[in-house]
């Protein structure tokens, strides 16, 4: 064989070996996207510590992206804990849909309540096996509360106060199951307040006032941050300088920059015994 054809024949042979290599490498990229979105409840890192789970969706992720990992980090440096944290979409886009809303927590949590996974999700009883810290949240669509058109149904998806309210009240006396376990809850994201009509915005206010001020009880392992009045500031909806876009529910980076240490903080509190002293 001449020198041509050798030369030809490892060039080929390289062409082969990188298409090899990325298509390889594209099999394990996109494995590891199915495996880490697939996994019911991602691993407790700590043995010795305290394990921190941050349940969300996209308005969460702002806010964990906005410093929360490096926030813990920094705190366990220089006050020689070790508080671990772990964030995870909750519920997934599949198999249950991407919604978590008050009727879907209570959907998972106590309607389908046990030691096996909902459609892919994670009961109570699995969540306080592995962490001692459990944050969870709503995004801004739990703002979107409609007028009372007929009786309360706990087992109903429709956004209405009442139902809210059975939904709430049972997911508290699940909570209470869990006494070695903190339960922290974010009062509702607001819808931004040039998309939300007075009277929604109105309900909306009305209800996470009741969750904070009534459905909140010291001296339990149930604990608020109060997220919707950091959004509001009192008024409609969240305030534009914290949105994204005037019709873009999610906070922006400054909001979120300045907000993670707020939560991380109320965590830290919680742990601490301080959850219903500041």
């Amino acid at each position: 064989m001449n020198k041509t054809a050798l030369y030809l024949l490892g060039g080929v042979g390289l062409l082969a070996f990188v298409f090899l290599t990325l298509w390889g490498a594209r099999f394990v990229y996109h494995r590891y996207v199915l495996n880490s979105d697939s996994v019911v409840l991602k691993q407790a890192p700590s043995t010795e510590g305290i394990n921190i789970l941050f349940l969300h969706h996209s308005i969460g992720e702002s806010i964990w992206n906005g410093g929360m990992a490096r926030w813990f980090k920094d705190y366990n440096r220089n006050s020689r804990t070790d508080y671990q944290i772990v964030e995870q979409n909750f519920p997934k886009r599949d198999p249950y849909g991407w919604k978590n809303y008050p009727f879907d927590y209570w959907n998972i949590w106590v309607n389908n309540e046990g030691t096996e996974a909902f459609k892919s999700e994670p009961t109570l009883e699995m969540i306080t096996q592995e962490y001692e810290v459990v944050v969870w949240k709503h995004c801004a669509p739990v703002s979107g509360i409609l007028e009372e058109t007929g009786e309360p149904d706990i087992a109903s998806e429709s956004k209405t106060i009442k139902n809210y309210k059975l939904q709430y009240d049972a997911l508290k006396a699940k909570m209470l199951q869990f006494p070695d376990c903190d339960f922290i809850v974010w009062t509702g994201a607001a819808i931004v307040e040039n998309g939300i009509p007075p009277d929604m915005a109105a309900r909306s206010r009305s209800f996470f006032e009741w969750v904070r001020d009534e459905w909140d009880q010291p001296g339990d392992n149930i604990f608020l941050w109060d997220f919707f009045e950091l959004e509001t500031e009192g008024g409609s909806g969240l305030k534009l300088e914290y949105a994204v876009g005037e019709l873009n529910s999610h906070p922006n980076n400054n909001f979120s920059r300045k907000t993670a240490p707020l939560i991380c903080q109320r965590i830290v509190d919680v742990i601490e015994g301080r959850g219903d002293t500041l």
